[in-house]
């Protein structure tokens, strides 16, 4: 389990070992469907012409047929709560060109993604012995999915779909009795066993499950429930700092400003054991010699948290604005200040 703000697993078992990920192959199809999007290559209204090679993949369909034009945001959905094969294959064509060029941008994604342990052969999830992942690839993929995407999260948490006159549930019992849960996919073969990536949000701290390897539907579903129970009844997520919150603002030497706000670019969070807040160590260590030309952005310095003097998180701090070079006389004033 993955505290989803921060990144840290609060709880793991077999958390590296080697699975076959069946339909939570899709996670990461749905990831790169996203960054088409986000990038502007594609809309969710573009029309995508139903190939006969994506109508007549086996295992679970949407029932989309061959020739036909669905729109990107039909198959998302299709891929989501049917887990629909033949919309995934359909997706991958559209975003990739072909399939294979997209498993090609699956496998470089997942290297980006530090999912050093996985390797796709389809965009589907279909048994292959070379096709495989770890429960700790899938988090960060799960991660990167939620944090990167947020605009798009809303998605998993779709209940139903309705398409050809054909009205399918969601697998994933979840999203039925527990109101916080989200999101967001199951997978199922013979081979893999029963999977789930479940996520949830209570009071600000928002958790990722992941179960794989389960015996039937209803363990996974209990699993996954008790997983994020735990989790939320023993850790808790703080916020304690905004992305460019000014924590600092240094002496800059030889610049047109006597000094520059710092912060971080990203907000910061820890996920800590209940009960241990008032524990935290903040630690601010900025360069004490800095010396115009500085640009936003620019490390200056680290901000590091300690609980019981164990570090739990820590982030670059950065300049918040520009600081460029000062005029000739405020140079030489510096220079002499600096000597002395």
């Amino acid at each position: 389990m993955m505290d989803a703000n921060t990144g840290i697993i609060i709880a793991h078992k077999n958390m590296h070992q080697r699975m076959e990920p069946a339909s939570l192959t899709k996670l990461m199809t749905l990831y790169l469907t996203s960054q088409a999007i986000k990038q502007g290559q594609i809309t969710l209204n573009d029309k995508v012409h139903i190939s006969k090679s994506a109508w007549q993949t086996g295992g679970s369909r949407m029932f989309i047929q061959e020739g036909s034009d669905v729109s990107v945001q039909d198959l998302i959905n299709g891929v989501i709560v049917a887990s629909g094969n033949d919309a995934c294959v359909a997706l991958s064509q559209f975003v990739g060109g072909n399939e294979a060029t997209f498993v090609d941008m699956m496998n470089q994604t997942a290297q980006q993604l530090n999912m050093v342990s996985t390797h796709y052969m389809d965009s589907t999830g279909l048994p292959n012995a070379q096709h495989y992942t770890t429960p700790y690839d899938i988090a960060l993929l799960t991660r990167a999915l939620i944090t990167n995407f947020p605009q798009d999260y809303v998605w998993y948490k779709q209940k139903w779909i309705t398409y050809n006159n054909i009205k399918q549930p969601n697998r994933n019992r979840l999203l039925w009795r527990d109101n916080s849960v989200d999101g967001l996919k199951t997978g199922h073969t013979e081979e893999a066993g029963y999977c789930l990536v479940a996520s949830a949000e209570r009071d600000g701290t928002r958790l990722i499950s992941i179960v794989m390897g389960a015996p039937t539907d209803a363990a996974r579903a209990d699993d996954s429930e008790a997983l994020l129970n735990w989790g939320f009844r023993f850790y808790h997520s703080h916020k304690l700092y905004d992305a460019k919150q000014a924590l600092a603002n240094p002496r800059v030497w030889l610049g047109a400003n006597k000094t520059v706000p710092v912060g971080l670019s990203q907000p910061f969070y820890v996920t800590i054991p209940a009960g241990n807040y008032s524990q935290l160590q903040p630690q601010i260590n900025i360069n004490t010699s800095l010396k115009a030309p500085i640009q936003a952005g620019q490390t200056v310095g680290m901000l590091t948290v300690k609980l019981n003097n164990a570090v739990i998180n820590e982030a670059p701090i950065v300049a918040l604005t520009d600081n460029p070079r000062g005029g000739l006389f405020a140079r030489a004033w510096d220079h002499v200040m600096m000597v002395f």
